[in-house]
């Protein structure tokens, strides 16, 4: 969900053209301005792209999910031109089969995931997300959630840390970060981000802050995965999403960091199968892809996307759609 500042609302989507380019196929199928059409945004943050699908079809409308009560009331601002074609929904992305069941939907057009944590929550600087300001260790998309990154920091063990670090983070000095963590939280335990940073800057070796980037990004990553649950819910949204598509309906998903993208990739390539053994003249019954990819690899920003907005430097993009019914014709 990484926005650019832009205009009264604060954010403008990246790529927001492609997106529609993606998905505006499986939208217009039955008519050109998408009416009948249901779009489901499970990302919707500052709702800059369920802004950007609305505006252009006037028949479309967007079920809006996010887990951020805040987003959706600045969202809610944002889109109440649109009256009832947008509804919204406080939810996780991964309980879009349950938030579809009580919206009385049993196959969309399209779905939008825009993964990751949203300029508008890095731009608060009491949230907690960026390094580059000092603030609370919070790190929560939900704020009715427990878990902050403070008591990741305060409470975890070095095995369950380390592994944290090195998993969401990838960070190759884990172990050694680790145990810094718990020596100073002996002394004082952890609070806010400068703490964390300063600790960090002087725990990572010289050599490797002058070539890696900023020293904070990968654990300030791995906290957040772990406090937001990041890849369990999107292992499970992706199955989920795709059981909800209609015939001809499409998934695209906006990943911007290695780990999200090949859980994506992973799970597109699964759905993409056709399991009929080789050399057979014929599929057999249940084994014909019911899927078909619509980008071949994935696709990034170009240029001139990342001059007008560096945020959209590392997104990967990949989209998906159902071609066949289930077995036994539904859908």
């Amino acid at each position: 969900m990484n926005d650019r500042q832009h205009g009264e609302h604060g954010h403008v989507p990246v790529m927001a053209e492609r997106m529609f380019g993606l998905l505006a196929p499986a939208l217009t199928g039955g008519s050109d301005d998408a009416s009948g059409a249901v779009l489901v945004d499970g990302t919707l943050g500052a709702g800059g792209h369920a802004e950007y699908f609305l505006d252009r079809l006037d028949g479309l409308t967007v079920h809006a999910i996010d887990r951020d009560t805040s987003a959706i009331d600045i969202a809610r601002e944002r889109l109440d031109r649109f009256g009832d074609r947008v509804v919204f929904h406080h939810a996780r992305y991964d309980e879009i089969g349950d938030v579809a069941a009580a919206a009385g939907l049993t196959a969309v057009e399209g779905v939008l995931l825009d993964l990751g944590v949203s300029s508008m929550q890095l731009d608060r600087a009491d949230r907690g997300f960026a390094y580059a300001v000092d603030a609370p260790l919070d790190m929560r998309m939900n704020s009715d959630d427990e878990l902050t990154a403070a008591d990741v920091l305060n409470t975890y063990d070095h095995g369950a840390l380390a592994r944290v670090l090195s998993e969401y983070g990838e960070e190759r000095f884990a172990g050694k970060i680790a145990s810094a963590v718990l020596r100073e939280r002996a002394v004082e335990p952890f609070a806010t981000s400068g703490r964390l940073v300063e600790l960090l800057y002087a725990t990572i070796p010289a050599a490797t802050r002058r070539t890696g980037g900023h020293p904070a990004k990968r654990t300030f990553q791995a906290l957040r995965i772990e406090v937001n649950r990041e890849l369990e819910s999107l292992r499970a949204v992706i199955p989920a999403s795709l059981d909800l598509l209609a015939v001809g309906g499409r998934l695209a998903v906006m990943s911007y960091q290695s780990l999200e993208d090949r859980i994506v990739k992973r799970d597109f390539a699964q759905a993409v199968r056709n399991t009929t053994p080789a050399g057979l003249p014929v599929d057999l019954p249940g084994t014909a892809a019911r899927f078909a990819l619509v980008t071949r690899g994935a696709e990034q920003a170009d240029d001139g996307e990342r001059e007008a907005n560096p945020r959209s430097a590392p997104v990967r993009i990949r989209a998906i759609e159902r071609v066949a019914e289930d077995i036994g014709g539904r859908r």
